[in-house]
């Protein structure tokens, strides 16, 4: 087995050489199976990914057995100045951080900035608030007796996330699982390794202590399978679609392993008469478009009131027209390529099923000509609810505007479909705002506002769109376990 003790770069290209993170050494392919890991962009290899065999996810496990002991050991002051350390090295490295994240991930390197602003800011949340996993102390029932209730790190943690948020995923499932105390066997997307490695090697580079974070690759349901069926894994999250959600629940009951579910949506958008359209369209043609559409809380289904409504779809057209699609590389364009050839048949066939069932084409609805996986941005209105694209979740670089005139008939609208991540909706009445806020159902809704994400707020979903939440205080909570002392 060909072991590194330093995860190699190439200077010309920022881009890492792919390998495994286990009991703190990186382990290059060797012998391995492997896949090629593509530029979006312009479909080129940009390196060789490694599959973990079956000895080095042992490995990897019964590192984390042994790394949870050894963490969750440490004062909590200790484990926070780790975790700060790992997202100042993060800020030191940023721009090749960045630059790795959009050479894999295809994402515009000014969306790659701002991500790792993000995900050093969940860091710091959860250095923090994992000083503060207080406990409390209960009433006394007799005299010399003590009641009290503890807060303790769940054990090892198995994540899985996927590619659109190389850097912001990667925070959150390391923040948290760190944050609390217990070690973790991450799986990041394959599609975008190096990133999460370059987050990887900042932690121990800031002292993480070996075996307590392992970083490994292969076929997803392979490698899932596997580490869930393992008795040292106390807690999984995952983040992505719904089905495969669904699968990794059912392996988890088995072992009755803590879950966070953060799955898919469809997100509705209520815009109402009293709305300020142009405010609203600056606001939402940047939202729906930032990465691609590739974002579990886009914005999607546009439901505008009738009487704004063709004002909307026009200002809606003109500004989607004006995206400029390109190198993502170059700061002066706004949206890259898809992740891969396959979210592009995807796309185009959901979008051609739309308008054969009647939607009205405003713009786009096509590939774009030349290398990478580049899709123009499409704007759809009058769309029958026949149509798989009002049923199933886009992920992609299209806006569907419908309209409505009476305000039960939209909440049933926006509530009618099993995804329950995120809403939004704009309106200056006050009155109707509260409405909103009571009726729509999702885990995170916007009003007036598109921003539902801070490292203090809780990210998840309802209904099919899964359970729990990451970040916030209840990131936290999900990787610990309460714990009664009764004393006598």
């Amino acid at each position: 087995m060909a072991e590194a003790k330093h995860l190699k770069t190439d200077p010309l290209t920022h881009y890492p050489e792919l390998q495994l993170f286990i009991a703190g050494e990186w382990i290059s392919k060797g012998s391995r199976k492997s896949e090629p890991v593509l530029n979006p962009a312009t479909g080129e290899v940009l390196g060789e990914l490694p599959h973990a065999t079956e000895e080095d996810l042992d490995r990897a496990l019964a590192a984390a057995e042994e790394g949870f002991r050894v963490w969750r050991a440490k004062l909590p002051e200790e484990r926070s100045a780790v975790l700060r350390k790992a997202a100042s090295l993060m800020r030191e490295r940023g721009e090749q951080i960045t630059t790795v994240a959009t050479l894999e991930s295809g994402k515009p390197i000014l969306q790659s900035r701002v991500e790792l602003k993000m995900s050093t800011d969940v860091l710091d949340w959860y250095a923090e608030e994992g000083r503060r996993a207080y406990g409390r102390v209960l009433t006394q029932r007799q005299p010399g007796s003590r009641m009290y209730v503890v807060k303790e790190p769940v054990g090892p943690v198995a994540a899985f996330a996927p590619w659109n948020f190389p850097q912001g995923n990667p925070a959150r499932k390391m923040g948290a699982s760190l944050g609390a105390g217990c070690s973790c066997v991450f799986k990041p997307a394959e599609d975008t390794p190096a990133t999460a490695l370059l987050m990887a090697k900042c932690l121990q580079d800031a002292g993480l202590p070996d075996g307590v974070l392992s970083i490994v690759f292969g076929v997803p349901h392979v490698v899932s399978t596997y580490l869930l069926n393992s008795p040292v894994i106390r807690k999984m999250s995952f983040t992505g679609s719904v089905p495969v959600g669904k699968s990794l629940m059912k392996l988890a009951a088995d072992k009755m392993i803590r879950t966070t579910m953060e799955l898919g949506g469809h997100a509705p958008v209520l815009v109402f008469e009293d709305a300020d359209v142009e405010a609203v369209l600056k606001m939402a043609v940047a939202a729906k478009f930032r990465n691609g559409g590739q974002v579990c809380v886009s914005p999607t289904r546009f439901l505008v009131h009738d009487s704004i409504f063709d004002e909307f779809v026009a200002g809606f057209t003109a500004k989607t027209r004006e995206i400029k699609v390109g190198n993502p590389l170059d700061e002066n364009n706004q949206m890259g390529p898809l992740i891969h050839a396959r979210r592009l048949e995807a796309i185009s066939s959901i979008i051609d099923d739309a308008v054969q069932a009647g939607a009205t084409l405003e713009t786009g609805g096509a590939l774009i000509d030349g290398p990478g996986f580049f899709y123009l941005p499409t704007v759809l209105s009058n769309v029958p609810h026949n149509a798989r694209i009002m049923n199933e979740e886009p992920f992609g670089p299209v806006a569907i505007i419908n309209r409505f005139s009476d305000f039960d008939a939209v909440i049933s609208e926006a509530n009618r479909l099993p995804y329950g991540l995120a809403a939004f909706a704009f309106t200056d009445s006050a009155k109707r705002v509260k409405l909103l806020g009571e009726q729509l159902e999702a885990g995170m809704i916007g009003i007036n506002s598109f921003a539902i994400s801070t490292p203090d707020s809780p990210f998840g979903g309802i209904k099919e769109s899964g359970h729990g939440s990451e970040e916030g205080i209840e990131g936290l909570e999900a990787c610990l376990v309460t714990k009664l002392i009764s004393e006598v």
